[in-house]
């Protein structure tokens, strides 16, 4: 600021060029490498960056001094063209459920690959499937009771003013092997295992431990969803069995203490009602409900973004369309174990 304090007159440089003045002052071209002034006996050297500038030195009005306010005229030094011209897809980005639909099914086919391979790791699967199983069995059951003394109380009167007696176990085993006890366990396992595994596999995706066992030499699916899932598969069918027992005792209990049916006849009428492929059906759906559970949840978890923003919405996003997609499936084997039954309350009028 000393030198260029003592040069009253005005210059204009060009970018291109090096122009002299009577005062003893010069500057570099654009392409050069270092600035310097000279004058009244005192020089100033240094470096600048090498790019396109203009220099403006102006009189100040105020106390006689200049003052020289450099301005950039081009941000693009190289004075290269862009590589390649922008289109539409060059800032499209995939919605965020298209993306995430998609990882479900690589996710599933990797499952898939992984067990038929026997890569799995057994010690982690024994501990999912003692969460899974056990620690999830009293909220289970608890359930199952009061949703089958719920669904007695809505039909038995009617059923008693009718005079079809006879037909209330049949219709209790039927509603709850087909439909009740596989829907209603998997409802619960979703609300509290489905929510735990995405909220477990988001946290370390977020805070990169998932990229930690790839470092280590762990394939991630392997370790952490696999196990999951098989976990899942297996569990709920044994829940689901465990669930209609339950409900069908409540039921017979409640039918028996408030409105006079025998125990004897429900249990007598369920028998007759039931087949072996109800009680194999509702098994099969609760093993398919499992893997949907927990394939969608550890596929959002290893997906999620944001911190704990993104956690706290994987979360809730895993369990509502576990939800969905349970319903889905419960309709489309419905449809395709039970589409030429009917005959099943023939015997128990």
């Amino acid at each position: 600021m000393q030198t260029t304090s003592q040069l009253h007159p005005t210059y204009y440089f060009s970018s291109r060029s090096s122009i002299r003045s009577n005062s003893s002052m010069k500057l570099g071209g654009w392409n050069s490498s270092q600035l310097g002034f000279t004058g009244r006996g005192q020089s100033l050297r240094f470096l600048t960056p090498i790019h396109k500038t203009r220099l403006f030195v102006i009189s100040d009005a105020d106390d006689g001094h200049a003052y020289a306010p450099v301005l950039e005229e081009d941000s693009n030094t190289n004075h290269v063209p862009s590589s390649e011209p922008e289109t539409f897809f060059s800032k499209w980005s995939p919605p965020k459920y298209l993306w995430r639909g998609l990882s479900v099914l690589v996710l599933a086919g990797q499952v898939i690959i992984q067990t038929l391979k026997g890569k799995v790791h057994w010690r982690n699967t024994l501990q999912q499937l003692e969460r899974v199983g056990p620690k999830s069995v009293g909220v289970c059951l608890l359930t199952s009771a009061f949703v089958g003394m719920a669904f007695t109380i809505q039909f038995v009167r009617e059923f008693t003013r009718l005079g079809l007696n006879q037909s209330v176990g049949g219709v209790l085993a039927l509603a709850f092997s087909r439909e009740l006890s596989p829907v209603v366990t998997s409802i619960v396992v979703a609300g509290r295992i489905g929510s735990a595994f995405a909220a477990e596999l988001g946290t370390m995706q977020v805070s990169e431990q998932t990229d930690t066992l790839r470092v280590l030499g762990s394939n991630p699916v392997d370790y952490l969803v696999t196990p999951r899932v098989i976990a899942s598969s297996l569990a709920l069918p044994f829940l689901t069995l465990m669930c209609f027992t339950v409900g069908m005792a409540s039921s017979a209990l409640l039918a028996d203490s408030v409105y006079g049916i025998s125990i004897n006849i429900i249990l007598d009428s369920a028998q007759r009602a039931l087949r072996s492929w109800d009680i194999i059906s509702a098994m099969i759906k609760s093993q398919v409900f499992g893997m949907i559970i927990s394939i969608v949840s550890c596929a959002w978890g290893v997906t999620t973004m944001g911190g704990a923003k993104g956690v706290g919405e994987s979360t809730t996003s895993a369990v509502v369309i576990s939800l969905v997609g349970i319903f889905m499936a419960d309709f489309a084997l419905s449809y395709c174990f039970f589409q030429g039954a009917g005959d099943s309350l023939k015997n128990c009028v």
